[in-house]
């Protein structure tokens, strides 16, 4: 494991992890609660936006290391409940 944390939706996700530039890194997130979250990377290098429905299903995608990447959850108007996430290296 690389990195891990749970938040309140409303305080959001908002962390720089370190990943090794070209390894490979399995993110998974999961929202407990009502509503939905947002998901984005800076650099979009990272991925798409990504919808987190707090209904305590599992989202994953698969992230390569970059010098520098960031990742933000955001929940949406209304949103409440908690985000968890972890991050693990595949390699």
């Amino acid at each position: 494991m690389v990195e891990s944390g749970a938040e309140r939706v409303r305080d959001g996700v908002h962390t720089e992890p370190y990943l090794t530039a070209g390894g490979t890194y399995q993110l998974n997130l999961v929202c407990f609660g009502h509503g939905s979250a947002r998901m984005r990377f800076t650099p979009a290098h990272g991925g798409t936006e990504i919808e987190v429905p707090c209904d305590q299903s599992v989202v994953r995608r698969r992230v390569t290391g970059r010098e520098r990447m960031r990742i933000d959850v955001d929940g949406d108007r209304g949103a409440s409940g908690v985000v968890a996430w972890e991050i693990d290296a595949t390699d």
